[in-house]
């Protein structure tokens, strides 16, 4: 069979065109915004890519087209395809029905954190199951985790799927969220705020869909909810039949006691007993809490908590969440992924605790759909309290006026009309033990390894 995917190097549909492949299927896909991790692994894994949505692409017709969220009425390959009567489906429903179907299921949903979690989630299944010859996990997530080197893998199909759970709609024929296709057994309800508002339009339209991934998890599964959530709690209210376990950091079912200010040693305890010590290399209130609903997870589905711990040191957190890609002239220079107030916020408080009184300096685009919306332009000043100086990337079709947020940060922030300017204004800034993040959910044009090559 040959697959032909729409939107190939986002990085959900990079993950279904690695399977794919796996599963012996000849792929090749089209997209219009190649670069790295994504376009690099499909390389490697042997993936032809096309450049734009031609609907030449599609000829000679391919076995199936399997289309990507990102595609719409009027692109030209989506247009041929309707035309020429292809045999077509979106990312999720393949997934579920080639890949998940019979298998247990271990789903990560929530606005923020599902790319570490479901990637913490898959090593620690990894590590329990080692030595164990036909155990390892499969997964699939939103980046390309550390411990593995690929976003997605089959696994042994008697062994369970670690599936990142996203609540952005399936298709452009089907609006459901991705995750209702997916029928878990164990769900990890991580955290729920408003965002995507470009197809919702507040947040109890994002918990009617989190409820519809509720309904969907047997009663002998188990769902894993963050104890400190309101808005998660009012989703269970809407009706629940399957045993709940809580999370947070002095409350609920799983709890952590912070050793460390910035979250690199907690003590884990499991209904008041203490399960043992965590070490590692992650930072900040929201990395306990993921670890602790990964751990959760893992012990849902017959994995021994306890031994686990140790595995919690080995981790490699995923591409782009606080990597650091260089130090040059004293300054060190990391890439982020966030970009949703609440996630920049906690990601500053970790660094903030571990870097003390160093400065920190942050380069800002606003790139997501809800951002480039304004949505969450009034909480994002507040959100960059730990920094020392703000550079935030305006660009002349942002429809909003950036200086909504710079003036909102009294003097330690400026904008920016291209990436070359921002480069420029934060290398006269930068001075000897700064900590300078790149914060964004494209690629932001390279700027983080720009920015190194640029300090020598």
């Amino acid at each position: 069979m040959r697959l032909h995917i729409l939107g190939i190097c986002g990085t959900f549909m990079g993950g279904v065109a690695a399977l794919a492949r796996e599963m012996g299927l000849t792929v090749e896909g089209s997209d219009a915004a190649v670069y790295p991790p994504m376009s690099t692994q499909l390389q490697a894994l042997g993936i032809r890519l096309m450049d734009g949505y031609s609907a030449a692409h599609l000829t000679p017709a391919p076995d199936l087209v399997v289309v990507g969220n990102a595609m719409t009425r009027g692109n030209p390959a989506v247009e041929h395809m309707l035309d020429a009567r292809l045999r077509y489906v979106s990312g999720p429903q393949w997934l579920g029905e080639t890949v998940l179907a019979g298998r247990d299921v271990l789903a990560v949903a929530g606005t923020h954190g599902k790319t570490t979690t479901t990637s913490l989630l898959s090593h620690l299944l990894d590590h329990a199951s080692d030595g164990q010859a036909g155990l390892a996990p499969g997964f699939l997530v939103g980046g390309v985790p550390g411990n593995f080197g690929v976003s997605a893998r089959l696994g042994d199909r008697t062994a369970p799927f670690v599936i990142e759970a996203d609540e952005y709609d399936t298709a452009f024929f089907d609006k459901r969220s991705k995750f209702v296709h997916y029928r878990p057994r164990i769900a990890i309800l991580n955290n729920l705020e408003y965002d995507h508002a470009d197809i919702f339009p507040d947040l109890a339209a994002i918990q009617r869909q989190f409820h519809h991934l509720v309904r969907t998890v047997p009663g002998n599964g188990r769902l894993i909810v963050n104890a400190h959530e309101d808005s998660l709690a009012e989703v269970l209210a809407m009706g629940c039949w399957t045993p709940v376990e809580t999370f947070g950091i002095g409350q609920g079912d799983w709890q952590a006691r912070l050793i460390e200010a910035d979250g690199s040693v907690f003590v884990v305890h499991y209904r008041g007993e203490a399960i043992g010590e965590v070490r590692w290399s992650l930072l900040g209130n929201h990395s306990v809490l993921n670890a602790l609903a990964a751990l959760a997870a893992a012990s849902a589905a017959g994995a021994d908590p306890r031994a686990l711990l140790p595995a919690f040191a080995s981790f490699q957190s995923v591409k782009r969440r606080m990597e650091l890609v260089g130090e040059a002239d004293g300054v060190r220079v990391y890439d982020d992924f966030a970009h949703h107030p609440t996630a920049i916020a906690t990601t500053l408080a970790g660094l903030r605790a571990k870097v003390g009184k160093a400065r920190i300096l942050v380069a800002l685009e606003p790139r997501s759909n809800s951002m480039r919306l304004g949505a969450h332009a009034a909480g994002l000043a507040p959100s960059l309290a730990d920094a020392d100086a703000v550079v935030f990337l305006h660009r002349p079709e942002l429809p909003w006026d950036a200086a909504r947020v710079t003036e909102a940060l009294q003097g330690r922030g400026r904008t920016a009309p291209t990436v070359d300017a921002l480069i420029d204004a934060l290398r006269a800034q930068s001075r000897p033990g700064d900590h300078v993040v790149f914060m964004s959910n494209g690629g932001f044009e390279n700027a983080p390894r720009r920015f190194v090559q640029a300090l020598g």
